[in-house]
């Protein structure tokens, strides 16, 4: 019997034929990557919904009675259970229980995955049978090339002459080898214990072997975690020498991994590192631990730590948990055998300079934000004799906590803010520039809480003139325990305990003023702001540990309160009045920018007042009109842009401090360059002015290939701090970079050093790394 050009829901028995086609235990398992991956997932066979109908369409069906064959001829489409499959023909022998696709065979599974051959021979059980001229293409575009494909016993699949690539063919010339691919004699995959087994491998590069092994096994792509080695990582610095790193990674339980890494360094020796992860149900739990006995400390400039120091180590530990949906807790910890190891060493994530230890816990609400964090802080660096660590204040803890009322008080929000410090410090933290002595910190213990209520409403004029007004209500109370500031000529003052308030009503107003020509659209808005507030209580008469970081800036001009802590707060009437613009043309131009000043408009200048750090000080606030500041920034269609910031003395318009910033990107080059200056604030902690370019660029002069390159110059010593040069391929199967870094520190030249970086990449097999490949 036979019929063209129709469709036919088939019999029990050759639907359980037809399904062999989609081969779903023959290729649940091929491999998608050869990297291993650290999620701990278990794997999950692709099964068919149970009672999925196949849907068959040929130009025949043919039933062969005497020869009990049964054959689906011309254009065959078979679709059953998300796999699609097409064949010349389909052959089933009932008497032999096989099943034949035949001429340009191709299956497509649910996850993407294609696979092509010539034929196709299965038994109906699918445990055993053969597959000629094949060709597998994943959905992460991976591909396997064989000879030939034999599954046995149901559970391995044999790969003859096979060929592995994560490259896709070139588009002019699809015959040309990729830029990489691995031979094998027999490709053996194994689905009980999901491993890849490549025998006889020969890895090339361009067509060429450079490697040849025995045999190389990884996991499957249905292997999210599985014990053993990891490609080694290489580096190559000044004082540490060429190291080499092996890392092995082991699974534990679902929930438990580890990696142990050895690495041997010419100049110091043999660095040990191990990393302990925890899984649990509502978080994580990473535990590090790092050693090493140097070899060579000579190596090192006399003096420093990294000098002096034998044994060194670490143990690091970093978890956070999910007490609930809306609550989080956590901490982040290390502790080292000396100041510097972490960094010298350059080990994952513990190499700034200012290292932060924390232990926090958070909630957040639809309204509310809370926030409880205490703090030590680790300074890394390399005279053993430093004492920055032991000035740096112990904070346990400091809370803070932001509501806003869910229903309007008077048309307006109301919200709230509280603010708890609890800090102590071993040592005092003082220093002289210029004659000027600054008190950062005080030896012993203060404690502060601040609470502060905020009510605003916006209203919006029948004209466009948004009016917004603002009440605020603000309480400090302190706890002083802390040795007086020797020296200080202020009126520090003197007692155990202080109290302060702040009281302010504001008003702002602006007008957005909307112009339109036929190729351009331009925003106009000017903004008025006035705050009247009473003058600052005990202005300088308090410890400033969180308002020590100031600037005066385009970003900051309309602040309500410019101090950047809560031990400051802005005192007397003061008013702001800015503009600000934007504009949008249709050729591709984009320009916006603000300008603007500050006035001190009645009652004592908070800037103007001396405290402990001077934080005001040349701060371009301390005079009755401020300086002048600004921002502006234009785009262009054509890859160029020029963002600039500044700010200008209110007296003789002299840049006193801010940079420019010009970039160009096209399809084959990008740079930029900035400057930044920086006046000079002795009584801030600057003696001389602060001049720097930084500039950084990458050229693309082939294909896939650029080089890289940049350097920060400080134009008043005259000296390059940082120059990188490098260069990088990158396609979508390979990544290759390879960097020099030289760095040196201003303060500290023992710490300059030298070092070359190199990455290369083979996607899905993992990666080779030489130190640092960035330009940082």
């Amino acid at each position: 019997m036979a019929a063209g050009d129709r469709k036919y829901f088939i019999s029990k028995q050759l639907v359980a034929l037809l399904v062999g086609a989609t081969l779903c235990s023959y290729f649940g398992s091929i491999p998608a990557s050869y990297g291993q991956a650290s999620t701990p997932e278990q794997n999950i066979e692709t099964k068919i919904p149970e009672g999925a109908k196949l849907l068959l369409s040929a130009n025949e069906l043919v039933y062969n009675r005497d020869a009990d064959l049964v054959s689906a001829v011309g254009g065959v489409q078979i679709n059953y259970g998300g796999y699609k499959m097409v064949a010349q023909k389909v052959e089933y022998n009932q008497k032999t229980g096989r099943m034949m696709a035949l001429g340009n065979v191709e299956l497509v599974s649910p996850d993407g995955n294609r696979i092509y051959a010539d034929n196709l021979d299965v038994t109906d059980n699918f445990a055993d049978g053969f597959l000629n001229s094949l060709r597998i293409e994943t959905a992460d575009n991976t591909r396997i090339v064989a000879e030939s494909g034999e599954r046995v016993g149901g559970t391995k699949m044999i790969l003859n002459k096979g060929v592995y690539t994560a490259c896709l063919p070139c588009a002019e010339d699809p015959k040309r080898a990729p830029f990489w691919q691995v031979k094998a004699q027999r490709v053996i995959q194994n689905g009980e214990t999901h491993t890849i087994r490549l025998e006889r491998a020969r890895f090339e590069l361009l067509g060429h072997p450079i490697a040849f092994l025995p045999f190389i096994e990884v996991p499957d792509n249905t292997v999210k975690r599985k014990s053993g080695f990891l490609f080694p990582t290489m580096s190559l610095s000044q004082n540490l020498g060429f190291g080499l790193s092996v890392p092995y990674y082991y699974v534990i339980s679902p929930s438990m991994d580890a990696t142990v890494t050895a690495t041997g360094y010419t100049a110091q020796g043999f660095l040990v590192e191990g990393e302990f992860r925890q899984r649990f149900e509502n978080g994580t739990h990473i535990l590090r631990v790092a050693g090493i006995d140097q070899a060579k400390p000579g190596n090192f400039s006399s003096g420093t730590s990294d000098a002096e120091a034998g044994q060194r180590g670490m143990v690091a530990s970093k978890a956070e948990f999910r007490i609930n949906p809306r609550w989080t807790f956590g901490w982040d910890v290390m502790m080292q055998s000396d100041n510097n190891f972490s960094k010298t060493y350059k080990l994952r994530g513990l190499t700034g300079t200012d290292r932060t230890n924390q232990i926090y816990l958070t909630g957040l609400g639809k309204r509310n934000y809370f926030d409880m964090r205490a703090f030590y802080f680790d300074i890394q660096d390399a005279d053993r004799k430093n004492t920055a660590e032991k000035q740096q204040a112990i904070v346990y803890p400091s809370l803070d906590y932001h509501y806003v009322a869910p229903q309007p008080l008077a048309g307006g929000e109301l919200s709230a803010d509280v603010n708890l410090t609890n800090i102590s410090r071993t040592h005092d933290d003082f220093y002289t520039v210029d004659g000027f002595d600054r008190f950062r910190g005080l030896k012993g213990q203060t404690s502060r809480l601040t609470a502060e209520l905020q009510w605003k409403r916006t209203y919006v004029t029948p004209t466009g003139l948004v009016i917004t007004p603002l009440l605020a209500a603000r309480g400090d109370a302190f706890a002083l325990n802390m040795d007086d500031p020797t020296g200080y000529t202020g009126n520090y003052i003197d007692g155990n305990s202080a109290t302060r308030s702040m009281f302010t009503a504001g008003l702002e107003m602006r007008y957005p003023i909307l112009m339109t020509t036929d190729n351009s659209t331009h925003i106009l808005e000017p903004i008025a702001q006035i705050y009247a507030r009473p003058d600052e209580q005990l202005a300088g008469r308090l410890p400033n540990e969180d308002a020590q970081s100031f600037v005066f800036d385009a970003t900051s001009l309309f602040d309500r309160d410019k101090f950047s802590g809560y031990d400051r707060v802005e005192g007397g009437t003061r008013a702001n009045v800015g503009i600000q613009y934007t504009g949008t043309f249709d050729s591709g131009y984009k320009l916006h920018g603000i300008f603007g000043q500050s006035y001190q408009i009645a009652g004592q200048n908070s800037f103007a007042t001396d405290d402990l750090v001077n934080v005001g000080a040349d701060s371009g606030l301390e005079t009755t009109r401020s300086d002048y500041v600004g921002l502006g920034g234009v785009e262009t269609p054509y890859g160029v842009s020029v963002t600039a910031s500044y700010r200008l003395d209110e007296k003789d318009f002299e840049f006193r401090r801010g940079d420019l910033t010009t970039a160009y990107q096209n399809d084959t080059f990008s740079t930029q360059v900035t400057f930044t200056h920086l006046s000079a604030q002795p009584a801030y902690g600057f003696a001389d002015d602060n001049d720097e370019i930084q500039t950084s660029s990458r050229v693309k002069f082939k294909d896939y290939w650029s080089i890289f390159g940049g350097i920060a110059w400080d134009l008043n010593n005259d000296v390059i701090s940082r120059r990188t040069l490098g260069l990088s391929y990158d396609d979508e199967c390979t990544i290759f970079t390879i960097a020099y870094t030289d760095s040196r520190d201003s303060d500290d030249e023992t710490a300059s050093d030298w070092t070359i970086g190199a990455r290369l990449t083979f996607r899905t097999l993992g990666d080779i790394k030489i130190g640092s490949d960035t330009l940082e």
